[in-house]
């Protein structure tokens, strides 16, 4: 007896495909992947070694050509000459009128250059941070990331993480609700954490996998939650049997599952700094602020338009492998110049909305949401964040991660709000010029806030302090 199943799925168009994955990649691995482009496909070339006339060179916005300034100046305030790229050395400075302490100045070294690893649970905590949650969902949340161990995995049952929370909830949570906190969980950062065993761990991975086609994805899928084992005996002909599949079928499926990444968590345990490639400056020129592309992160290529001619001449079959070359470096050349372009709208969208960080730093971050600057800009939610991760701004108070301007909102007593990111510079600060013999305890620093019109549970101060790698006062107290 046959059965007719109709499925609802989704699948990007091969070009837009493309343009997520250049658009997730850091500068350093997109460089390298319209490197390989151009040395594979015989449709591209780098207008830096041939000088012959071709289409244009892929560039940035135009933006990019005459610098988006931001600063709180009066409107008749004098424009920048355009023929000026670089300010002079006394450029004036911007007086200001936020409550702390300007920038200094100073050289930067070279160790500014080297990004700082985030461990795990930071980097999830951070993420959690662009959700709009009820408090009570955002530290089930939050027991969930602390549970987790090195590997990535949730070895706790959820009913012990219920014990663990004690008297933190009124009443009790439902499994339900500690179920809907680890989806959400399992949706940040890394695809496969938070899983609760292998078989969970890969199923996530398969199921946020780009690019695969429906039907290996369906056999991994069934490999995974049903023949684990067997895959790990090699048992080939047992597989085959069972899931009356082809050989080649069951060995991409395969192949998917061995490329998958067995310990998630293990990516964030590396020790090594890696150093990056920032995609924009950040600088002063006539008391305003502006972006600049970083030229050198931006590797160029153009259709070759003596092959793509002699092509179109021969008149050869449009599904032939030539065809589909010639079809795939155009979409290349569109996306790359897609790529410049999102990247220099959220970089000057972030500088606009943060201008008091790069006169003040983080105690002047102002609360952000990926949310605000995709409506701004006019682009999805999912775009803005593909485009804040792993891109990196150059600013007068070292490199940065896109992702450091997005801080989640905390209300104030005065009814105001303030960025989690202001917080945590607000405890460092306390920190660095408390008493070392009387170190502050997790209490006082709360103590402190509060008396500052910042109303925050111990727990959530003390998760602040260990995100800024400060030891308890126990362990900082100098006799």
């Amino acid at each position: 007896m046959q059965e007719l199943r109709l499925r609802q799925q989704m699948t990007l168009a091969p070009r837009l495909q493309q343009s997520v994955k250049l658009l997730q990649m850091s500068a350093l691995e997109f460089t390298t992947a319209v490197e390989h482009a151009l040395a594979t496909n015989p449709f591209l070339e780098d207008p830096e070694d041939e000088q012959d006339a071709g289409e244009p060179a892929i560039a940035p916005a135009p933006a990019t050509e005459a610098p988006v300034h931001y600063d709180d100046a009066p409107s008749d305030a004098p424009a920048p000459s355009p023929e000026t790229d670089m300010p002079p050395p006394d450029a004036p400075a911007y007086s200001g009128d936020y409550p702390t302490r300007a920038a200094g100045d100073g050289a930067m070294d070279q160790s500014q250059w080297a990004c700082a690893t985030l461990s795990m649970r930071q980097r999830l905590s951070l993420e959690l941070g662009n959700y709009h949650l009820k408090p009570r969902d955002r530290l089930l949340a939050e027991f969930i990331i602390d549970a987790l161990d090195d590997d990535g995995y949730l070895r706790s049952p959820l009913c012990a993480l219920c014990g663990a929370a004690g008297g933190e909830f009124d009443p009790a949570p439902e499994e339900a609700e500690w179920m809907a906190a680890l989806r959400l969980v399992q949706q940040l950062d890394a695809p496969g954490l938070a899983a609760r065993d292998l078989a969970e761990c890969l199923t996530l991975q398969l199921a946020a996998a780009g690019g695969v086609q429906p039907g290996t994805r369906d056999l991994a899928l069934s490999i995974v939650g049903e023949h684990l084992q067997r895959l790990a005996k090699n048992d080939c002909a047992g597989l085959r049997r069972l899931l009356g599949c082809t050989e080649d079928a069951l060995r991409d499926a395969c192949a998917l599952i061995r490329g998958l990444d067995p310990k998630p968590g293990g990516r964030y345990n590396a020790d090594a700094p890696a150093y990056v490639i920032p995609d924009v400056f950040v600088d002063k020129w006539q008391a305003r602020w502006r972006v600049l592309p970083n030229r050198n992160a931006m590797p160029q290529a153009r259709l070759h338009r003596t092959y793509a001619d002699l092509f179109r001449r021969a008149r050869l079959d449009d599904r032939s492998p030539m065809a589909q070359e010639l079809q795939e470096a155009r979409w290349l050349v569109r996306n790359v110049e897609q790529r410049y372009t999102t990247i220099q709208r959220v970089a000057e969208a972030i500088v606009k909305r943060q201008q008091t960080f790069f006169e003040y730093g983080d105690v002047a971050l102002r609360p952000l949401m990926l949310r605000e600057v995709a409506d701004d800009l006019d682009m999805h939610e999912s775009t803005v964040s593909r485009a804040t991760v792993g891109k990196y701004m150059v600013t007068p108070r070292g490199v940065f991660e896109f992702r450091h301007f997005f801080s989640r909102e905390l209300a104030t007593e005065s009814g105001g709000s303030c960025s989690a990111a202001a917080v945590r510079a607000l405890i460092k600060e306390m920190v660095e010029s408390e008493d070392p013999a009387m170190p502050l305890s997790d209490v006082a620093l709360t103590q402190q806030l509060a008396a500052s019109g910042i109303l925050l549970a111990r727990r959530t101060v003390s998760k602040y302090r260990g995100q800024l790698r400060v030891p308890p006062a126990e362990l900082r107290r100098q006799h």
